[in-house]
């Protein structure tokens, strides 16, 4: 059994799913989401379609475009409708929504925005309506993938089936018999349904009359403020479910329990932040004292309210927002805090250049195919045969003229006609660990970087990334950097080539950027998406050269350090100096590198470090 606020989403989005945008459904599949999806149905007007997005559609079967059978059996243009265009008026299921591509999501958008699809492409022009609604089903289990945000913003409510009901849920306290009574006292579903289609027809009837008070829009975004919901498009969503419940319930006008709703299903999921205590934000508004004038009420001569509604006196007008305020601090989860640090981290690891998976390159045989592109098919790339006839398709009808044998081919391709497929796989990542080996503490960060590697490298085994390891530190013979451990995905390997690792001596920490600088230029052009991890204090006194200097290794090291940034690779600068210096935050600017002061940290806490950049 679903809660009800899931239950009443479903029933608010079958009632206006163009107005609303649609609703982001987080669960696997399951006995919940099905009630769910037969809740939708119910409610959906009679006819409305119901289509579902592929993960693999392309553009031309999502947005529309050339008929490639009907246009060669005519021998001109013919448009085909997409997948958005068909489902004007009713819904667009989305599978899987966590994994989609930023433009599959970028089109959805605009769908949704301006509720219609533009075609201007192979020869053909036009406006289709597309009034859908989107549900999108997050079926995410780890937290590695999200749905984009683009599209996330865009709809209207976030419905979670996989927590028990909540507090603010009217449902989540009945008990498995009571369940069990109401089953079997429950009339049949086909009269259910048939009530629930007659409602949810005399709610679409009654909703463009339908109009949020001036109050209760100013009570959401007060919410929404308090809230640290950043987005207007979510306060207006929270009117329109305001306005959308009403309806529901046979008002004319939203009440308090249709804005606490909107502020459940709406902008409670949205929250960046717990709402102020009630008392902090009394002592901010200080009472006039006695001596000062209170300013003047404003003036209602311009916009006189009508005599059978008169105004709301400001003690309404505030515990309205109170009361929708404390809806929805009734509605956040117990474990805010810690969700909204997960969600920031799986946003900053999905905005990453790299990911924790590696970036995306593009090949000519080799990966998913992703689309297809004008060339020849003799320079190792492979015909795309569909889009080469999609090409030719609209100039058949010329070129029967122009070459009227009987004898001819019955469809003329040209050269130029041809397209091959364009493949695009992942990189593996290369985490370049670059050690400073010298002075009397390194003994304690050579312990570190050892353990680090060594936790880093079990999940690179699963993931199929490597680990390289590159050191410095002054010798008598001036040999200042080493490439101690070359780019490998063998534990064994690392931990022999660890073991045996020496420390002391100064710091040519010029030597140690060059060289890691070379490693990761190596892992590019092979292919790979490298990340470099720095340990040091920052702190040279080996040039270049091999001379000693404070001075003159400084500059030299800052030298080095500004080359980097042309790299265009994530860098973290880990200080586990016992007193960080400014040097090291100097020099990891000039890198473009993230700085980390762990002046106390182990190696879990190094992998830790690492693994929050890497993912």
């Amino acid at each position: 059994m679903i809660p009800v606020d899931a239950r009443l989403a479903a029933q608010l989005l079958g009632i206006d799913p163009a107005g609303l945008g649609g609703v982001l459904l987080r669960g696997g599949p399951g006995p919940r989401r099905d009630d769910w999806m037969a809740t939708l149905r119910t409610t959906l007007p009679a006819g409305a379609p119901m289509a579902s997005m592929p993960a693999h559609i392309d553009d031309d079967r999502l947005l529309g475009g050339l008929d490639l059978g009907a246009t060669l059996q005519a021998g001109r243009p013919i448009a085909r409708r997409g997948l958005l265009a068909q489902s004007d008026g009713g819904i667009v299921l989305v599978p899987m929504a966590e994994r989609m591509t930023r433009d599959r999501a970028a089109h959805l958008a605009s769908a949704l925005d301006t509720r219609e699809v533009v075609i201007e492409r192979e020869g053909l022009s036009g406006r289709l309506p597309a009034r859908v609604g989107v549900v999108a089903f997050d079926e995410g289990i780890d937290g590695e993938e999200a749905v984009p945000p683009a599209l996330v913003e865009r709809l209207a409510m976030i419905v979670d089936l996989r927590a028990p009901p909540g507090d603010g849920d009217r449902a989540g306290h009945t008990s498995a018999v009571d369940d069990l009574r109401t089953a079997i006292d429950a009339p049949p579903r086909t009269i259910i349904d048939d009530t629930v289609t007659r409602r949810a027809d005399a709610a679409r009837g009654r909703l463009p009359a339908i109009r949020c008070s001036d109050e209760l829009l100013r009570a959401l975004v007060q919410a929404a403020d308090a809230l640290g919901v950043g987005s207007m498009r979510a306060a207006w969503f929270a009117a329109r479910i305001a306005c959308v419940a009403a309806a529901w319930a046979g008002r004319e006008t939203p009440d308090t329990d249709d804005a606490a709703l909107a502020v459940r299903l709406v902008l409670a999921p949205r929250a960046t932040r717990l709402p102020a205590p009630a008392d902090d934000e009394a002592q901010e508004v200080e009472a006039p004292a006695a001596n000062e004038t209170s300013p003047p009420p404003a003036s209602d001569a311009d916009d006189p309210p009508p005599p059978d509604q008169p105004s709301p006196t400001r003690d309404e007008i505030e515990a309205l927002a109170e009361r929708v305020l404390e809806a929805a601090i009734a509605a956040l989860p117990p474990d805010l805090l810690a969700r909204l640090a997960g969600e920031a981290a799986t946003a900053a690891r999905a905005g990453a250049a790299g990911g924790r998976a590696g970036a995306m390159r593009v090949s000519r045989r080799r990966g998913r195919p992703y689309g297809s592109r004008r060339g020849d098919p003799r320079a190792g790339a492979r015909l795309h045969l569909i889009d080469t006839l999609r090409a030719a398709a609209p100039w058949q009808a010329v070129r029967r003229r122009d070459d009227p044998r009987d004898d001819a081919p019955r469809v003329r391709v040209h050269r130029d006609d041809f397209h091959v497929t364009r493949y695009r796989q992942k990189r593996e990542t290369t985490t370049v660990f670059v050690v400073d080996a010298s002075g009397s503490a390194a003994l304690n960060r050579l312990a570190e970087a050892k353990g680090a590697v060594e936790l880093l490298l079990a999940e690179c085994y699963v993931r199929r990334d490597r680990v390289a390891l590159v050191t410095f530190r002054g010798l008598p013979d001036g040999a200042g950097a080493d490439l101690l451990l070359a780019p490998t995905r063998s534990l064994v390997r690392a931990k022999r080539a660890l073991a045996g690792l020496p420390g002391g001596g100064g710091t040519p920490l010029a030597s140690g950027l060059e060289l890691a600088r070379r490693v990761v230029e190596d892992e590019a052009r092979r292919g790979a998406t490298p990340l470099v991890v720095m340990l040091s204090d920052g702190r040279a006194n080996i040039a270049r050269d091999g001379t000693p200097g404070r001075a003159k290794a400084a500059e030299d090291a800052l030298a080095a350090a500004r080359a980097w940034p042309a790299l265009g690779v994530g860098v973290l600068w880990l200080d586990i100096s016992p007193q960080p210096q400014e040097s090291g935050r100097v020099l990891a600017q000039a890198m473009g590198a993230r700085y980390l002061p762990l002046p106390h940290a182990d190696a879990r806490q190094v992998s830790k470090a690492v693994m929050g950049v890497a993912r």
